[in-house]
């Protein structure tokens, strides 16, 4: 296996070499060859290179750094209005969700910061392969995978940080700092969204630059079955790793794919949900036997009122429709002792049912979230709002009504 990189400026005149200039390499294996062309997210430069290497006829397969879902919102900006809110909540994706508005937020500022759609290089290199009628390969990881992937390699006090800076990054407005620029350049819109946590976690550098340097490694490969010369259109920051992968990485790509795309599940007992479930059961059973009737059932209203009515003080604040309002009081006192539901889930499912988002609304999102009162106006945000401060009352109303129940169990 020949796998040694170079670049086009040792073998080809300048004049007429399209990548001249360009960040890239060239690495030979199996008999093909593959020229990784590095580019950067936020330059009509890479833009041009790509179409003019595309054009230059040289290549007869096309891969590129993208996954099917971004290259739909690349190439279809009506496609977040198709989204149906309600199986969000029923499949427990929000939290994904809201990472990929925090992402589209931000490629939205990018763009009227700096003139230029973050990621347009990528989609011309599509266009440009589909026009030619060129095999083109999708070869990175999708995006809520690597999302999952990197919070599950963060503790409790990382989750939090992490859904905190992409609920900042939903509302913020203020102008995309140099460093996050300069990375840009570099080439990794992933990186950039989320650089100022991955910069400080090795966590999430692992999963978000180079688990997929790796990956995309491995489908390369794939793609260079049947072809001779592949065009990898990649951000610049993933030449190194990536080509390094190509030329070594002996394991077969379907066991890379298998073993970068599992997602362990929690197999940690709920303790903290057992513990709890105990507490408050067998002090409503402390009550009733100590107390009778009047102890037990005061025991039993204290909790449901102060889980209850703070979960629904949390529904209305997000405005939530008055049977919202009424599921979250009904779900808060509930919710806590089952491991697998959340008051913030059932709410913001009536909500949906109740007032589903419309087109008008999906459209307008990525304006809507910018202002605060974009939140409360727009279907889609009125709906996140719900599930996280429902969520947040009823979490505030268990330490409450579990404080207020240990003062009058040992009084």
């Amino acid at each position: 296996m020949n796998a040694d990189p170079t670049t086009s400026q040792d073998t080809v005149p300048p004049a007429v070499d399209p990548l001249h200039g360009q960040p890239h390499q060239i690495v030979e294996r199996d008999g093909v060859r593959y020229t990784l062309l590095g580019t950067a997210h936020i330059s009509q430069a890479s833009i041009d290179a790509v179409r003019a290497a595309i054009d230059s006829g040289a290549y007869d397969t096309v891969a590129v750094e993208l996954d099917a879902g971004r290259l739909q919102s690349l190439s279809d900006p009506d496609a977040l209005a198709r989204m149906d809110i309600v199986k969000v909540l029923r499949d427990g994706k929000t939290h994904l969700f809201a990472a990929n508005l925090a992402l589209a937020a931000y490629q939205r500022r990018l763009a009227e910061q700096l003139g230029v759609e973050p990621g347009a290089e990528l989609k011309a290199a599509v266009s440009e392969a589909r026009a030619r009628d060129l095999p083109v390969h999708l070869i990175d990881r999708e995006v809520g995978l690597t999302f999952r992937r990197a919070m599950q390699r963060l503790g409790w006090w990382g989750r939090a940080k992490t859904g905190a800076g992409i609920l900042l990054a939903m509302v913020g407005d203020e102008e995309i700092g140099e460093d996050d620029i300069e990375k840009l350049k570099g080439g990794d819109v992933l990186e950039s969204s989320f650089g100022e946590f991955a910069a400080h976690s090795p966590a999430l550098y692992e999963s978000v630059i180079a688990e997929r340097d790796r990956y995309m490694a491995a489908n390369l490969r794939d793609a260079g079955q049947g072809a001779r010369h592949v065009l990898a259109v990649v951000g610049a920051g993933h030449l190194p790793g990536l080509a390094r992968h190509l030329r070594e990485d002996g394991t077969p790509p379907q066991a890379v794919r298998s073993e970068l795309e599992a997602v362990q599940e929690r197999k940690r007992f709920p303790w903290f949900t057992l513990a709890l479930s105990v507490f408050v059961v067998g002090g409503f059973a402390w009550g009733f036997w100590q107390g009778g009737l009047d102890v037990g059932s005061d025991l039993v209203v204290q909790w449901v009122l102060a889980t209850g009515l703070l979960g629904a003080l949390g529904c209305a604040i997000a405005g939530g429709h008055p049977l919202s309002i009424l599921a979250a009081f009904i779900a808060s006192p509930l919710t806590p002792l089952h491991p697998a539901l959340a008051s913030g889930t059932i709410s913001a499912l009536v909500e949906a049912t109740l007032r589903k988002p419309t087109y008008a609304d999906f459209m307008a999102l990525r304006d809507d979230v910018q202002t605060v009162k974009g939140w409360w106006r727009n279907g889609v945000a009125r709906v996140l709002l719900n599930f996280f401060l429902t969520s947040l009352g009823t979490a505030i109303g268990v330490w409450t009504g579990g404080l207020r129940m240990l003062g009058r169990l040992v009084g």
